[in-house]
């Protein structure tokens, strides 16, 4: 008895390895996050660095969706809605905050009282690498992950009874009422009024937020650094949940409600949990937009900015976390190379060679797909070839080109870029040999 207790406690993982599995997801966002910030963001340069900093928030609005519309099934039509209210609390808090927290006379770069990671300004900053300016922007971007969160909750209640075309309009009036209210707010306190905001209390502060105008002015704490470091926590915190039992449940309740619950999952608990999640990153995913072009509206947290997000879930595949992501980062970059149409050749060319060696790789021949990438690039090629020779500006048909693609993407794979599955489960495996197989 005594050797099986002493078997049992060699077993049992150290505290320094419990630590260390809690911690590397965090090193690791901080890891990227300094070289976004520090190596790629200066090779980049500011205009692309803008982009990507666009690129990795609709990361974390795709890769959070992902949970609610590929994970559960349940098909959310407001997530902009969760966005703007994580978005606003988050911007209330930073902007207020520093104009109750910090002496005016202090104020020479704005309202902006960040460290080296949060500076977005012109030229050399000289000063700490982190301030408590720093703490309330990820602070306010936390307790507007939590104030989604909460609407979250609310919201997730009617997917109880309700799924499909109905759940989807319940969601999208969700998030029209939000942006009604937010528009409904009072006008917003300009920072030369800074002495008055000492005099207002908190929750009348939250109660203006720009009406229809919005809020604008607000301090630019959004850098590579903290969108990268949100953005890799988001990815590892949904790869965990879809491998996770609470995943599979999730993915039996996609799959079939009625015979997930007969193998005992709680539906309710599961769907409700799915929308929290969801609506958690969303809301940081606000705070880091509003934070990042310093004005928030919620004119431009509509259901158009849902569709968008629905799109970049739906073209990277239903349920993968790797496709959605890849997928917002080609729908952030391609609107911006529509301007100025490169040459589509080489990188078609490319992507043929590429689809070509995995389908060899997995012995798996679909010459349809590598027709349709032939076709389509050709086609671009051409047509930009005659505008340029005909003085045609594309970047005026750009978005015409932006739907065609999209439409094209979708009849030739409509089932996603990876379906299902994970980039990494498209590489083919070995399979072990078993004993007698050569015989």
């Amino acid at each position: 008895m005594s050797n099986l207790l002493a078997q049992s406690r060699a077993l049992a993982p150290t505290t320094w390895t419990v630590v260390l599995r809690a911690l590397w997801p965090f090193l690791l966002g901080i890891a990227v996050g300094l070289f976004a910030y520090f190596y790629a963001g200066p090779e980049l340069g500011g205009y692309h660095a803008q982009i990507a900093r666009v690129a990795g928030i609709n990361v974390i609005l795709a890769v959070s969706l992902t949970v609610v519309n590929g994970f559960a099934g349940q098909f959310s039509m407001g997530h902009a809605g969760f966005m703007a209210v994580g978005g606003y609390v988050a911007a209330g808090i930073t902007y207020y905050g520093t104009m109750r927290l910090v002496d005016p006379a202090q104020l020479s770069n704005g309202l902006f009282i960040g460290g080296l990671l949060s500076w977005t300004g012109i030229g050399q900053f000289e000063g700490p690498v982190l301030t408590w300016g720093d703490a309330l922007f990820v602070g306010s971007c936390l307790v507007g992950g939590l104030a989604a969160a909460g609407a979250g909750y609310i919201v997730g209640l009617p997917s109880l009874r309700l799924k499909g075309d109905y759940l989807a309009i319940v969601t999208l009036g969700f998030g029209e009422i939000v942006r009604v209210l937010f528009q409904g707010t009072k006008d917003q306190i300009p920072p030369w009024q800074a002495e008055t905001v000492r005099d207002i209390p908190w929750y009348d502060l939250m109660l203006r937020l720009g009406g229809p105008k919005g809020m604008n002015l607000l301090p630019t704490y959004t850098t590579l650094f903290w969108v990268y470091l949100f953005a890799t926590l988001t990815l590892i915190f949904c790869y965990r949940l879809k491998v996770s039992s609470s995943g599979r449940a999730l993915l039996a309740i996609r799959e079939d409600e009625i015979a997930a619950q007969a193998m005992g999952v709680d539906i309710t608990r599961y769907k409700v949990r799915a929308f929290v999640l969801s609506a958690f990153f969303a809301g940081v995913a606000g705070g880091l937009y509003a934070m990042d072009i310093g004005a928030l509206n919620a004119g431009d947290l509509g259901f158009q900015k849902s569709f968008d997000i629905i799109i970049m879930v739906v073209l990277g595949g239903m349920g993968s976390i790797s496709g959605a992501a890849l997928a917002a980062i080609i729908l952030t970059i391609l609107p911006e190379l529509l301007r100025s149409p490169p040459m589509v050749w080489p990188a078609g060319l490319a992507l043929l060679i590429i689809v070509a060696a995995v389908q060899s790789a997995r012995g798996r021949w679909r010459p349809r797909s590598l027709i349709v990438i032939a076709v389509v690039t050709a086609a671009l090629e051409i047509g930009r070839r005659v505008a340029i020779a005909n003085g045609i500006n594309l970047a005026d048909y750009r978005l015409v080109l932006y739907a065609s693609l999209l439409i094209t993407m979708m009849l030739a794979r409509p089932q996603g870029l990876f379906g299902i599955h994970e980039i990494w489960e498209m590489i083919p495996r070995r399979r072990p040999q078993t004993a007698g197989a050569d015989e």
